[in-house]
């Protein structure tokens, strides 16, 4: 019987390699730009075409490679990082394994080029599929630029994998953030599709922040310096006034090597408690300078996930850090018992009391009202009293409710057959029907069989949601022209996030146009919206697309209308009149799927006779 077992060929086994070192473009970028940094790289330039499926190149003025080196470094376990196992235990490059040069040649098509200062000619390689295709001397300026163009040209199943080019390049800005918010004393530059999308001078790492997040946190970044025998850490957090309702700008470095670290994130978020709420995330850019052979990175292929050898000592010094930078800076609360300068000039405080001013305030009607015995509580009216009758007031609220009962209408027009557990009778036109309010936030509303109890906030996400599914599947909303036009002016990988978003955004009602790089102009809103809070509605918008939680949602047009239906809907708290209730409730079942919220969470529940009676221990 003949032997099975066989060596896989080279070509293979690297592209078995490459399904874990490259899994999309975003994976080559961060393996070439670290390449260029190991390699002593001033300047790193990343091209890039059709978000990266075309061509990802980067391009650097570091040390550059000899005729050898150049065409070993795609060979398999090929590295300059490390000789022996013991090197593996004091790892200041950020790259080692010697697998990606090898993955990304068996997977695309790549093409090298290369010089050293020493050498009079540069050298040229062209490999395709893990095969040399040409070899030859080139006339090249001091660096190397590595080429790759049309990933998984030679694997059409993870070709298709690939996500739209506005995903995909978002995960390359991504990619190219954490590496240039690594090293701010190396100049970085991104285009993309022929579009500079960033410059990044050299400077300090408050610099780097700053243009990288935007200009809107130059004052607000709080700077982190602690060092002790075992580690050293470094950076920023922003003030509490910058957390944001989603794990937005949160960045951990070891060693200079982002890493993702659910513990440390968790160290930092007990150092703002009390100073943000509890549903908020706070900004931070924090670095770790410890001991190589106190962490082990060769855990994953992406080098993220790192063990520290004692992770309790690293939590408690990056806690205690981040408490004492916030400290020193005045940020934790405090008490202040000064009486304001303010009230200290007011009449009543800094001007004698005269005879001549207790006659006057003693001579008052109002004086004289609360002076009166059992009368405390009374007021006289007047002509001019600005307080309406009660009666008078209720009619205005229940006009008020009549009006504001149609923002609950979305999909009324679309459906007719209500999906709820009632009987045929009319069901909601039914005056007989009670309905309540419970600690104003949910709804009790009388069934047949029992009650629902709804939550209202639930409810409406429900309606406004399939509203705006409606308008993206061909029904758009109307836009109401802005009393003043609104300037939005985002981070870059916002800008490039909302430019994607445009189209859909058009559908819902708003008109947003480009101003500028990196800017916008608002010139029109949904109809029967408010005006003046667009701005902040589309930048919540953003964070909550670009960081959806524990939510696995691929769509970015689904977690568009998902924020923006929790952001338009009905908070928990919010009274409401009979009218807003009735209307809430009947617009809920015209819905297609009454039964939940966008999030998957129940929108009410059912309460039957039967459970009831169960309950009470009753049988009638």
């Amino acid at each position: 019987m003949n032997d099975l077992i066989e060596l896989l060929p080279d070509n293979i086994a690297n592209q078995i390699a490459a399904g874990e070192v490259i899994q999309r473009p975003a994976s080559a970028v961060k393996e070439l730009m670290e390449n260029a940094i190991d390699a002593g790289a001033g300047q790193v330039k990343l091209i890039i075409q059709d978000a990266g499926k075309s061509l990802v190149q980067v391009i650097d003025d570091g040390r550059g490679m000899s005729v050898t080196d150049a065409r070993m470094a795609f060979e398999r376990h090929a590295t300059s990082k490390i000789r022996n196992i013991e090197d593996l235990f004091r790892i200041r490059t950020m790259g080692f394994r010697g697998e990606a040069l090898a993955s990304i040649a068996a997977v695309a098509q790549v093409e090298l080029k290369t010089k050293r200062p020493e050498d009079e000619n540069g050298t040229g390689i062209e490999i395709e599929n893990s095969f040399v295709k040409r070899q030859e001397p080139v006339a090249f300026p001091n660096g190397t630029s590595i080429a790759m163009k049309n990933l998984f040209f030679n694997v059409p199943a993870r070709r298709n994998f690939l996500k739209s080019n506005a995903a995909e390049m978002r995960h390359i800005v991504d990619e190219f953030i954490r590496v240039a918010l690594s090293f701010p004393d190396i100049r970085f530059i991104l285009i993309s599709n022929g579009q500079e999308v960033f410059h990044l001078e050299k400077g300090t790492l408050k610099q780097r922040i700053v243009q990288i997040l935007g200009a809107n946190y130059t004052s607000r970044l709080v700077s982190v310096q602690e060092n002790t025998d075992y580690l050293n850490i470094t950076g920023f957090v922003g003030k509490p006034d910058t957390a944001k309702r989603t794990r937005g700008d949160q960045y951990f470095f070891v060693n200079n090597r982002f890493i993702r670290s659910a513990y440390l994130n968790h160290a930092v978020m007990t150092a703002f408690q009390q100073m943000i709420p509890g549903d908020s995330f706070p900004l931070y850019v924090l670095f770790i300078e410890i001991d190589p052979s106190r962490v082990d990175i060769n855990v994953h292929p992406t080098k993220q996930e790192i063990k520290f050898e004692d992770e309790k000592i690293v939590y408690a010094f990056v806690q205690a850090a981040v408490k004492h930078a916030l400290a020193q800076f005045s940020i934790t609360p405090s008490l202040d018992f000064d009486l304001d300068p303010a009230i200290q000039q007011l009449d009543a405080v800094s001007k004698p009391f005269s005879v001549e001013t207790r006659s006057e305030i003693e001579s008052s009607s109002l004086y004289q009202t609360f002076t009166r015995k059992n009368q405390a509580h009374f007021i006289e009216p007047t002509e001019k009293s600005e307080l309406a009758h009660w009666r008078n007031r209720d009619m205005e609220d229940e006009n008020f409710a009549a009006s504001v009962a149609a923002s609950f209408a979305g999909t009324a027009a679309e459906k007719t057959t209500p999906h709820a557990p009632f009987s045929s009778d009319p069901l909601f036109r039914d005056e007989l029907r009670k309905i309540w309010q419970l600690q104003n936030t949910y709804i009790i509303y009388e069934t047949d069989g029992g009650f629902l109890l709804i939550h209202q906030q639930a409810a409406h996400e429900r309606i406004l949601y399939e509203k705006m599914m409606l308008a993206l599947n061909g029904k758009p909303l109307s836009t109401q022209t802005a009393l003043f036009a609104t300037t939005l002016t985002l981070s870059t990988p916002d800008a490039l996030m909302l430019q994607e978003l445009l189209p859909a955004l058009q559908a819902l009602g708003y008109q947003i146009e480009p101003f500028g790089k990196d800017s916008f102009i608002v010139q029109g809103v949904p109809a029967g919206h408010a005006d003046g809070n667009e701005k902040k509605i589309i930048e919540n918008m953003l964070e909550h697309c670009k960081h959806s939680g524990s939510e696995k949602i691929d769509s970015l047009q689904e977690k568009m209308i998902r924020s923006l239906s929790w952001q338009q809907a009905i908070k928990a708290g919010t009274v409401l009149s009979e009218i807003e209730m009735h209307s809430l409730t009947e617009n809920l079942f015209r819905c297609q799927q009454p039964n939940t919220a966008p999030n998957g969470k129940p929108a009410f529940v059912e309460f039957k006779r039967d459970y009831l009676l169960k309950i009470f221990g009753r049988k009638s």
